[in-house]
């Protein structure tokens, strides 16, 4: 039967206390609310405790955590059985069909079971995933006569018990749950090994199995072995026992006690030689100790210098957390007592690996028609009142039906007038979608009308700027607002700007054969001729041919600049912008701001180009609608640069001109920054007395060199252009 709860309170009724802890689930982690250690009057197992006084000092120990803890009547509450009265087995099962598996499995429980299967309580759990081809199987069982023993205690003081459950298995839950990783491998076991009062449960845990013994060895034996050699009675002895580490008489207790010590060593190097004898394949790495009896000073010392296997106690879980009201220091002293406990709470709050319950089929059957019950009363409860106000309603309805007939017949004639004017706008919305469409044929021109301004801003969004150059924030804020000295505070070859001064942009369906604009630019040689010179008219009859072509073979005779594309789709090609930049920089090294080398993993570094490449970066979602094209490509990506100067190559809008007296010679035409009025273009060289430098060898003025002009021709492939228009249809 499968339990779960959200708080349970997980008992273990020893012969020396009980133990007792409170545990919820809060943020998928099992944590402590309470807990409780109520030591008996006597030790239930001592010599001259009768049934009648052994019940009395339970009952007093279970009224006095229901007095500390009174949730405890209210609450979901597992306990635990010894080991010595209960049976656990693990077998395989043949190969059969899964819904014969409780049968096979009843048979096995009865062939395995030292008892007639009708008195006991038995349950089984599939160990094995249902795609293993071994399926293995746990059968747990305890003679009726012993749960009953065991819940009536409870049952006396009224503490309602929902589970039951052996303390081997609860000892596995415990170690599988809390140290998951000391559980990795089939071929790694570890001994659990919980020193009870009257018995030793050595229980050896792999991730699928579990085998366990019960040595009839406990602290009692230690108890008995000093009240036997000193000639004390029982309860002299067993304090004697726990002091004997601060008493002068220590090494004689611990001589009186070493025969146990050595009785339970050899026990459980025995038991484990029979583990391993059948289990060749499996090495048994440490030992786990729980339960008061690992408390005797020296016996863990003792057991791992005879076994050859790391022993430990546990001071602490690693996965159980404490409520802020628990006192932790009082916790941690009685960790090792808990184990039995701490695993009884995993299963029961659904995250133990065994889940059989060993409670009587007879009071489980009551506890769920007592929980129904409830629910039982309270629906008929809820289905009496609702009759009631059912009927009730009824005959109030039928009085104000009657007294209603004028409200309805208003109502009604509102409802036939909506309806003819629900009627009339079906009509007006019918005529309308002829004239939609018509609407929607003369917008679809202008669908993509944003498009070219979007090419603009992403082109500006890539120069240097306050975004792509931190460092020199200042400087664009600055030339923003138009300060002039604190942009002149800056070395002009040092200012890392790219000043635009020209810009092409045309669509074309097909990039790679669309050519750069000879015109798209004029340079400085162009700005000598006059207007109407034939070689200008043939530069912009070509151009404007150039254009024509491009437009007509994507949108027919009803191009837009980047409209919609018509119906039938062209042969795919790649389709986008035909880009040309001109400009001029004050910076000493053009190339750092138009197409560094290798600085791809520097994004604080990249230039233009290398800004336009990852346009992909510069969008929120990964997927810029833009991508340059072939960069590669010395036919589908030009770069040309100079100095800036009076000359033919360099495209206009640069500067603006001055002419500028020289000392002994005539005046120089010069261009100058148009916001700083620095000379931009090649100066002559002077020397300290202002006379011009020249090649002693060839005569020639000697010049410097200032700003730097750029032209970048480029192609931006549109990712998601509309379909080519065809130009064979009317």
């Amino acid at each position: 039967m499968a339990y779960e709860s959200e708080s349970v309170w997980a008992i273990d009724l020893g012969n020396n206390s009980l133990k007792a802890l409170h545990l919820t689930v809060v943020n998928e982690v099992i944590q402590v609310q309470d807990f409780d250690v109520i030591r008996h009057g006597k030790i239930l197992s001592g010599s001259g405790i009768a049934a009648a006084e052994r019940d009395e000092l339970i009952a007093l120990s279970l009224r006095q955590l229901g007095e500390r803890h009174p949730e405890v009547y209210e609450s979901d509450v597992i306990i635990s059985v010894p080991s010595q009265n209960s049976f656990a087995r693990f077998v395989t099962l043949p190969p059969v069909d899964k819904r014969k598996i409780p049968e096979i499995v009843r048979f096995e429980a009865v062939q395995q079971i030292p008892f007639d299967i009708n008195e006991v309580q038995w349950s089984y759990q599939m160990m094995s995933g249902d795609d293993e081809p071994e399926r293995k199987v746990g059968i747990f069982a305890i003679k009726n006569e012993v749960v009953n023993a065991a819940m009536e205690p409870f049952e006396n003081e009224d503490v309602g018990v929902g589970y039951v459950q052996m303390a081997p298995m609860a000892l596995y839950n415990y170690l599988l749950y809390d140290r998951p990783d000391l559980m990795s491998s089939e071929q790694r076991a570890v001994v659990l090994l919980n020193v009870g009062a009257e018995n030793t449960d050595l229980v050896v845990c792999t991730p699928a199995g579990v085998w366990q013994r019960c040595i009839l060895i406990g602290g009692n034996a230690f108890t008995r072995a000093i009240a036997d050699t000193f000639k004390l009675s029982f309860m002299k002895a067993e304090k004697l026992k726990r002091t004997a580490p601060v008493s002068k008489y220590a090494r004689q207790i611990f001589q009186a006690m070493r025969p146990v010590f050595t009785d339970l060593a050899g026990e459980v190097q025995r038991s484990l030689g029979f583990y391993t004898s059948s289990n060749p394949n499996v090495k048994l790495t440490r030992v786990i100790a729980m339960g008061g009896g690992t408390k005797l000073r020296g016996l863990l010392k003792y057991l791992q210098q005879t076994l050859q296997i790391p022993v430990e106690r546990p001071d602490a879980f690693k996965r159980l957390s404490l409520a802020p009201t628990v006192p932790a220091a009082k916790f941690t002293a009685n960790v090792a007592d808990f184990g039995v406990v701490y695993g009884l709470g995993v299963q029961a709050l659904g995250y133990g690996e065994i889940n059989s319950n060993l409670l009587p089929s007879a009071v489980a059957r009551s506890l769920a028609w007592a929980g129904k019950s409830r629910w039982l009363t309270i629906a008929a409860s809820i289905l009496l009142v609702a009759s009631v106000a059912a009927l009730g309603r009824t005959i109030l309805d039928g009085v104000l039906y009657r007294g209603n007939k004028p409200l309805r017949q208003d109502i009604n004639r509102v409802i036939a007038r909506a309806n003819e004017a629900a009627n009339n706008l079906e009509q007006q919305q019918q005529r309308g979608v002829a004239s939609q469409a018509i609407i929607e044929k003369h917008m679809k021109p202008f669908q993509y009308r944003d498009t070219l301004p979007n090419v603009q801003q992403l082109l500006l969004s890539v120069l240097p700027n306050e975004k792509n150059n931190a460092a020199q924030a200042g400087l664009y804020q600055a030339f923003a607002r138009g300060d002039i000295d604190a942009v002149m505070r800056i070395p002009r070859k040092e200012r890392k700007q790219l000043f635009v001064t020209g810009i092409s942009i045309y669509y074309s369906d097909d990039l790679p054969s669309a050519r750069f604009g000879n015109t798209a630019l004029q340079r400085m040689g162009s700005a000598t001729q006059r207007p109407g010179d034939a070689t200008d008219m043939q530069y912009e009859d070509e151009y404007l041919m150039m254009m024509e072509e491009e437009m007509a073979r994507v949108y027919g005779s009803q191009y837009s600049p980047i409209g919609g594309g018509g119906a039938a789709a062209a042969a795919e090609k790649k389709r986008g912008f035909v880009v040309t930049l001109s400009g001029y920089s004050p910076y000493k090294t053009i190339g750092e701001l138009v197409h560094p080398d290798n600085v791809e993993r520097t994004p604080e570094r990249w230039g233009l180009v290398t800004r336009l490449l990852h346009l992909d970066d510069t969008v929120s979602d990964g997927n810029s609608p833009f991508a340059v094209y072939d960069v590669r490509n010395p036919d589908q990506f030009r770069a040309e640069f100079g100095a800036v100067d009076l000359d033919a190559q360099m495209p206009m809008g640069i500067g603006v001109v001055e002419e500028r007296p020289v000392p002994g010679g005539q005046a120089v035409r010069v261009l100058l920054d148009p916001m700083t009025k620095e000379i931009i273009s090649k100066t002559v060289q002077t020397d300290a007395s202002g006379r011009e430098v020249v090649n002693p060898r060839t005569g020639e003025r000697l010049l410097e060199e200032n700003d730097q002009w750029f032209i970048l021709n480029f192609k931006l492939e549109w990712r998601d252009a509309p379909a080519a228009a065809s130009t064979s249809g009317g």
